[in-house]
């Protein structure tokens, strides 16, 4: 009996495990991450859509309002922003215009795609350093309805920051390494 709840655990795990795209090769710890990140972004979405239908119901049917659910929806909004975004770096899905990238040979490729990357590290190394200053500052007001720090929704800047900066700092790893775009992110990647 033990061994059959085992079995239906571990395949409740696995078929979680495929609700989600995999992400790229990495270390464990960076796939940790990774999936953290993913999840976080599916149950804040979750979370949002049942707060926002709740809310819906209860003002055609009863006529009334929960007046915090806007409020908290305003702030999973930015934490699902920015962690979104990270997820999207992970897989090197943003948006990218390739037309001069694509043209280089693959050396010259590899030192663009490197300097890119580490211009967008020392980027984000702003985003944390002066959202600590914003989430800091945050601390002496509160959200009007529910009364919490600010800094609860200014965080999302310098946290999603931080670990995007992991992954950023990962795909340095693999450029160095020689490993090509597609072999990073696979062919179906911007």
């Amino acid at each position: 009996m033990d061994q059959a709840l085992a079995d239906q655990g571990q395949g409740a795990a696995a078929a979680a495990a495929r609700l989600l795209p995999a992400g790229p090769p990495a270390p464990l710890p960076i796939r940790w991450l990774g999936r953290l990140v993913d999840w976080s972004v599916v149950l804040i979405g979750a979370a949002m859509a049942t707060l926002v239908f709740a809310n819906v119901i209860v003002h055609n049917v009863f006529h009334g309002d929960i007046a915090w659910t806007t409020e908290l929806c305003e702030l999973l909004m930015v934490w699902v922003t920015f962690l979104g975004g990270a997820s999207a770096t992970r897989r090197g899905a943003h948006m990218v215009i390739g037309e001069l990238l694509d043209r280089l040979a693959p050396p010259s490729r590899r030192f663009a795609d490197a300097a890119i990357q580490v211009l967008v590290l020392l980027t984000l190394g702003l985003l944390v350093w002066y959202g600590i200053g914003i989430a800091e500052a945050g601390l002496m007001s509160q959200l009007t309805v529910l009364g919490w720090p600010i800094a609860t929704q200014y965080a999302a800047l310098p946290i999603a920051s931080a670990i995007t900066m992991v992954f950023v700092a990962w795909d340095i790893v693999e450029i160095l390494r020689g490993r090509p775009h597609d072999e990073r992110y696979g062919t179906q990647q911007p």
